[in-house]
């Protein structure tokens, strides 16, 4: 039976089981076999989801087949209407030294600010500099794309969390906090029951090893 954790990645925990500084190994003890679906730079927080589900795996990160992300983004200064239409109907950014224009996103002011545990260490304080905390959803995941975009529209990103993917969220979740789930509630949660079948029947496919 494939399991299912889902994570409150801490900021500078790198998304992997192995390597210098700290890594998902820091959070608790995992089954040997489960391994991320995708990756949260080291700078970013929030849901990441572990599972030794092959299947799974390839049908989120597969670009045929676009789940809808959520982030929660705290950027310098006040984005404007313009720079939210800019970013609703896509941006130019630099993907692997080629310019790429984002899918169509959501992208909408959060007021008043989203309740998150506090981020260790803070982000730098600049009285003079105000800030906001905008939502960001897409349906696509190119490297650091989020920071791409907002930078792209003249509003950096200071602090990144990944808040859900379709309906897992971290809501009520602490910073470090590990659950686990059932693959029944994971693939209702996604939108995926129809897949159930196939998957279950691709259990025996060896997942592939850890990094």
């Amino acid at each position: 039976m494939a399991k299912y954790f889902i994570i409150y990645k801490p900021y500078g925990v790198l998304t992997q089981f192995s390597g210098e500084g700290p890594t998902l190994a820091s959070l608790g003890a995992f089954p040997r076999e489960v391994y991320p679906v995708g990756r949260l730079d080291k700078d970013s927080e929030g849901l990441l989801l572990i599972t030794d589900d092959k299947w799974l795996n390839h049908h989120l990160l597969n670009p045929r087949f676009g789940h809808q992300r959520t982030y929660y983004a705290q950027v310098e200064g006040i984005p404007t209407p313009e720079a939210l239409n800019q970013l609703k109907s896509g941006v130019i950014i630099n993907v692997d030294g080629t310019e790429y224009k984002t899918k169509p996103a959501l992208a909408k002011i959060l007021e008043p600010a989203p309740t998150l545990p506090e981020r260790n260490p803070p982000i730098r304080y600049r009285a003079a500099i105000p800030d906001t905390w905008i939502e960001l959803t897409l349906i696509e995941g190119k490297n650091r794309q989020v920071r791409k975009m907002t930078a792209a529209v003249g509003f950096p990103t200071l602090r990144l969390v990944r808040f859900s993917m379709e309906k897992i969220t971290i809501s009520g979740m602490e910073v470090g906090e590990i659950r686990e789930l059932d693959q029944e509630t994971v693939y209702r949660w996604l939108g995926l029951t129809g897949f159930m079948k196939t998957q279950s029947s691709k259990q025996s496919a060896k997942p592939p090893r850890r990094s």
